[in-house]
């Protein structure tokens, strides 16, 4: 769940609904210049109207009322902090359509999604800094019923877990559930629905809502009461926020205020139930924007909310402070935040996205600043990102340098990094990996001299080489910087701190699997089609009389591989069928459809076998003509490559 995301370029709850097909995961990229120092850059004199509360409500009313309009957005909710004060508060548009309830700051309650994150890793620094945990130790060291496994020899740690290094694969599967009744315990959810660790932590960044949920977790474990009720203790009883929770259901009074969440559907909008959230610590929180407001404030003054205190001063400090980065030109992770620069202005922020809401919280530490956005619907994916780079530009501006020479060398250069690149947040061990080229692939390729565009997940970016291998966003803030050594080459993008993109072979690129998968089921679908209007020539004749030569075990063979092909084509058109008609299934179990399909891809693939080694028998025995042992053996072989597909993409067994 992000913001700015490369997934602009995909909002991870379009993640979620397109994996989910959750997926969160999704379901969702980024921002700066190319010599960016994040942290070390001048912070321009930001224009007098935001010290005037009139100057901006009449710019914030302006942005949000086109904002509402043009991204079919009910209602949002907008706070921006300064100096330790509220500077502005207002709600738009409509929390409730059916009742005509309008949006209200102070008492409308959004789902924040990922910004529910800042709150739990709030609490980890809180422990931290009572000496309960050590950030740097193993994880396992706070975990009582369940252990971590070593896959690697370096133990995940909390810090880990903070930066997003800790090396899970991501995935989308149950994290959401039908109703509150159906929640797990923590305790009892994690280990059954653990990740695989696919790298070693601290290598690369990869956002895991897992990673998040295993922390909330382990702040249950040291300080002995339930999540839900440490943060009411420790974060928002201090800082003032009695319109906030993490509980689900929502408890009452607070339901009563709760925003509907909506989906635009031809003009209209769809009311759509409350989302009951698994992973409660990385997403389930609903707040209002004055609340939210009182988080920043603590925030931006290191802890301090009047006289009260969340965090000491050098624990905030070190929560602000970057941990980790891909690459020192880039933005990286803070303790929970992560860096974003826009305009050359540091930011720490973080996005959120449930399936129906989508919020952003962002602070610039050096002015003071803080700004929180939510929207009650899907156009609030992007419109968030719009928002603040609206705010950014009206108060902290940055004049853009057009780049109008081509390097020397660049033609060499795009041949080495054009190509399709996977993301580090993806699936790799069960059948979720299928989701991988809608939600985690990108394609890089040259478009003039000097010039490359970057599409993926429904987005396109155009960026110029301004220095070699660094490439800046043609009229806009992103930096996308290239690393190319003997380990292959990764993409790192400035806003997207907590993913990198690696190009992928030629045999893992999704259109050579498309590719390959559109011969398998054309030869499939030719012996489905031709060979029973062969037996049925041979019918008729026999009914005819007429004598047939021929080794009456060629049909038994044409039986087996026609069984086979109609197996094979029915497992796509089921899988299809699923995802079609019910994408969303995914985001709250394995359904029994997907179960059947993946006993059929197993029928399938043991009689397989037999076609295959059937081949002896055909050739040997000379049945039929040339030209019809050539078609067996094509469809042998698609059958075959079909298997390989099937393992290749994790859907050879129940791999959940």
């Amino acid at each position: 769940m992000a913001f700015m995301n490369f997934k602009l370029l995909l909002t991870r709850h379009t993640y979620i609904a397109l994996l989910s097909i959750a997926l969160c995961l999704l379901t969702c990229v980024m921002n700066t210049a190319p010599a960016l120092a994040a942290s070390t850059t001048s912070l321009p004199a930001p224009t007098s109207g935001l010290d005037s509360p009139h100057d901006l409500e009449t710019f914030l009313d302006g942005v949000m009322a086109a904002q509402l309009k043009d991204d079919h957005i009910p209602g949002a909710t907008v706070s921006v902090v300064k100096d330790g004060k509220i500077l502005f508060a207002k709600g738009y548009g409509y929390a409730d359509i059916q009742h005509n309830e309008p949006v209200n700051a102070a008492t409308t309650l959004f789902r924040i999604g990922s910004v529910s994150k800042l709150l739990t890793w709030t609490a980890v620094m809180q422990l931290a800094e009572e000496g309960k945990v050590n950030l740097h130790a193993d994880v396992n060291t706070y975990l009582k019923t369940f252990q971590i496994p070593a896959t690697y020899p370096q133990p995940i740690t909390l810090a880990n877990l903070l930066t997003h290094t800790a090396g899970f694969e991501d995935s989308g599967i149950s994290n959401y559930v039908p109703t509150a009744h159906d929640l797990q315990p923590l305790g009892l959810w994690l280990p059954t629905h653990m990740p695989a660790r696919v790298r070693a932590p601290g290598v690369l960044a990869s956002y895991s809502n897992y990673g998040a949920t295993l922390a909330g977790y382990i702040v249950e474990q040291v300080s002995g009461m339930p999540f839900d009720q440490y943060i009411e203790q420790h974060i928002y009883t201090p800082l003032n926020m009695s319109q906030s929770t993490f509980r689900q259901p929502v408890p009452s009074p607070l339901a009563a205020h709760l925003s509907q969440g909506y989906t635009a559907v031809d003009g209209t909008y769809r009311a759509d139930p409350f989302e009951n959230i698994q992973y409660g610590p990385a997403g389930s929180m609903s707040s209002t924007a004055i609340d939210m407001a009182h988080f920043m404030i603590a925030h931006l003054q290191n802890g301090r909310y009047g006289n009260t205190r969340i965090l000491q001063t050098a624990t905030a400090e070190d929560m602000h402070t970057q941990h980790f980065t891909q690459d020192p030109r880039l933005p990286g992770m803070a303790y929970g935040f992560y860096e974003q620069s826009i305009n050359h202005v540091r930011l720490i922020a973080h996005g959120g996205d449930t399936l129906l809401f989508h919020s952003l919280l962002a602070l610039l530490p050096d002015a003071h600043v803080g700004v929180f956005v939510s929207y009650n619907s899907g156009g609030g994916s992007i419109a968030r990102d719009t928002f603040l780079q609206a705010f950014m530009d009206r108060y902290f501006p940055a004049a853009h340098v057009a780049q109008t020479t081509t390097l020397a060398g660049f033609k060499e250069r795009a041949e080495q990094i054009s190509g399709s690149y996977l993301a580090t947040r993806r699936n790799y061990t069960s059948f979720q990996k299928l989701f991988n080229p809608l939600l985690s692939t990108f394609n890089v390729s040259t478009a003039g001299a000097g010039h490359l565009v970057i599409t993926g997940a429904g987005q396109t970016l155009n960026v110029v080489e301004v220095a070699p291998w660094i490439f800046r966003q043609v009229e806009g803030p992103q930096t996308v910087i290239f690393h190319v050594g003997s380990g292959g080459t990764t993409m790192l993008v400035s806003n997207v701190p907590f993913e990198a993109f690696a190009k992928a072979a030629w045999y893992d690129t999704p259109s050579f699997h498309f590719l390959l998968l559109l011969v398998c089921v054309l030869l499939l679908l030719s012996a489905v089609l031709f060979w029973p209007l062969g037996f049925l020539r041979r019918a008729r004749s026999q009914h005819e009389g007429k004598r047939l030569s021929g080794d009456p075990r060629s049909l038994l063979l044409h039986v087996l591989a026609g069984i086979v092909s109609g197996l094979d084509i029915l497992f796509v058109a089921g899988l299809a069928f699923l995802l079609v008609s019910n994408p969303l299934s995914l985001a709250f179990s394995v359904p029994p459809m997907l179960i059947a399909l993946l006993t059929l891809a197993l029928i399938s693939s043991v009689l397989t076998v037999g076609v295959v080694l059937s081949l002896m028998l055909v050739w040997g025995r000379h049945f039929w003509n040339s030209w019809q042992r050539i078609h067996y053996t094509l469809v042998a072989v698609a059958a075959l490559a079909f298997v390989g597909e099937l393992a290749y993409w994790n859907l050879l067994g129940y791999r959940f």
